[in-house]
């Protein structure tokens, strides 16, 4: 059976929104343009959707790889269209890792386990929008 996620959206003021989910944790919402700076804009939200999940997926993986992740950090970058809606064009992903000793094979093989299996946002992402990624490994 397919599984339903609920979430709420409620006007705070001005362009400020708050989100909820299903057990209550929130969110704030703002416009960029037209805001007071309560919170991120539903964009960068989509930006660090897509970053938070294939990160979880990445450090999941690295750890049942065994292999010494002290830190993870993931910038996301995207270019959006200049006609409207504006939608995102490209996303470069940039990925952190720092440790001693961990393998870049094991780095690259959980962020393509991460693009083509795991990550739901990438996938929904993926036939409208060019991602990318590099890494780089930090020894601590």
């Amino acid at each position: 059976m397919a599984e339903e996620v609920n979430v709420t959206l409620r006007l705070a003021e001005g362009m400020h929104f708050v989100g909820a989910d299903q057990a209550g944790r929130t969110v704030d919402l703002d416009s960029p343009a037209q805001g007071a700076g309560a919170g991120p804009s539903p964009m960068a939200l989509v930006l660090m959707s897509l970053a938070g999940c294939s990160g979880m997926d990445v450090v999941s993986i690295m750890r049942k790889k065994r292999q010494p992740l002290q830190a993870l950090e993931v910038l996301a970058h995207g270019t959006r269209s200049d006609t409207y809606p504006k939608p995102y064009t490209t996303i470069r992903l940039e990925y952190r890792f720092t440790g001693t000793g961990i393998d870049p094979a094991a780095c690259q093989r959980a962020i393509e386990l991460s693009r083509d299996s795991y990550c739901p946002v990438w996938a929904m992402l993926r036939p409208t929008v060019d991602i990318s990624y590099t890494f780089t490994i930090i020894e601590a």
